[in-house]
């Protein structure tokens, strides 16, 4: 079979950025930046998952030690909005979702919020361990009006870099040293009636979300397009399907390696394909009366909205 390269057009797409732009009112909002970070806000209290912003090229990843890059996270919190945060959890801890997080949590008062890998890019962060909180599954965390409850998942296959981190990691490091450790599904809600599914990485553990609902989803597609359509079919049933979602936006396709001061372009193939996912995501959103989005970096937005 002949191999897919070059890189998938968004510009193809442009008519599915759009998302409702949040108003002043008091209700929640969402602002996606980048990969699986987004801040979810409603004027008093705010949230995070994941909090990447360094985002080093992908010859500093392949070739060279890492850590996060100060001047690109401050620039990044300061054009969100970003003073405080009561919590910021990573899907998981692989460096595009998790090296920064101690930096993030540390200029923002934030608890972090993960397993035993989570706690240790904390450590070694600097973070002081009465920020750090150690996550059970299934078991709600209260911040604020919102309710944070992880649920066990699992990373898109091929993970390649599994396993825990069972010691502090301390950047500067490679890029190896950010294993997967624990990968969660975060059901989010707000006292308002708000609620969405955050899934991070296009991996799901049967039936882990049976029983749970969320009005919205918002999907990592990250390596999706580069598994079968069987795949991409049951990934959308265990998520989505499980929690009768709405309202699907899509996240981590966005090359991870470009910073945020230049436009986002798509993952290149081999690595994923867009074109891929949204064939069969697109198929399966209409069959089921699903929206389809993606979220516009930087703005801060409303997916609830219409869906009374």
């Amino acid at each position: 079979m002949k191999v897919r390269l070059g890189r998938p057009d968004l510009s193809r797409r442009t008519g599915l950025f759009d998302l409702p732009e949040a108003g002043a009112g008091p209700g929640p909002s969402v602002t996606f930046l980048g990969v699986s970070t987004l801040l979810v806000r409603d004027g008093d209290s705010a949230v995070m998952t994941d909090g990447f912003f360094s985002r080093p090229s992908l010859t500093a990843v392949g070739l060279r030690r890492i850590a996060p890059d100060p001047a690109r996270i401050d620039a990044a919190l300061a054009r969100a909005g970003v003073a405080t945060l009561d919590a910021l959890l990573p899907v998981h801890t692989h460096f595009d979702h998790a090296m920064d997080s101690a930096a993030v949590a540390l200029r923002t008062g934030a608890r972090l919020v993960g397993g035993a890998s989570t706690a240790n890019i904390g450590r070694g962060g600097g973070l002081p361990e009465d920020r750090i909180v150690r996550a059970v599954p299934g078991e709600p965390l209260a911040y604020g009006p919102f309710t944070l409850t992880p649920v066990e998942s699992r990373h898109c296959p091929p993970d390649r870099f599994p396993g825990d981190i069972d010691a502090p990691v301390t950047p500067p490091v490679r890029v190896s040293a950010y294993r997967c450790g624990e990968a969660w599904s975060l059901l989010l809600r707000h006292t308002g009636g708000a609620s969405a599914l955050i899934q991070g990485s296009a991996g799901f553990v049967p039936g882990a979300l049976a029983g749970h609902s969320a009005d919205v989803a918002y999907l990592g597609v990250g390596q999706l397009g580069s598994r079968d359509d069987d795949y991409i079919r049951t990934y959308w049933h265990e998520t989505v399907g499980a929690v009768g979602a709405r309202r699907a936006v899509l996240i981590h396709w966005d090359d991870f390696f470009r910073p945020l001061d230049k436009p986002l372009r798509a993952l290149p193939r081999p690595a994923d394909d867009l074109d891929t996912t949204m064939r069969v995501l697109g198929g399966l959103a209409a069959e089921q009366g699903v929206s389809l989005h993606f979220p516009t970096l930087w703005r801060r937005e409303d997916p609830w909205a219409g869906l009374a």
